[in-house]
């Protein structure tokens, strides 16, 4: 089942982006600078950092 949620947006052109993979699990200890997901767009695919 999809989840919709907003984030911020990665470049001026984006409008949707999808998950591509994630990088952290539920519980992981995360700070900051790390990498959450990958992120595809229209045009590329992006790092998503805290």
């Amino acid at each position: 089942m999809a989840e919709v949620i907003t984030m911020p947006r990665l470049s001026d052109t984006m409008t949707e982006g999808k998950v591509a993979k994630w990088h952290k699990n539920v519980g992981d200890k995360v700070k900051e600078g790390d990498i959450l997901a990958e992120i595809e767009t229209d045009k590329a695919v992006q790092g998503f950092r805290i």
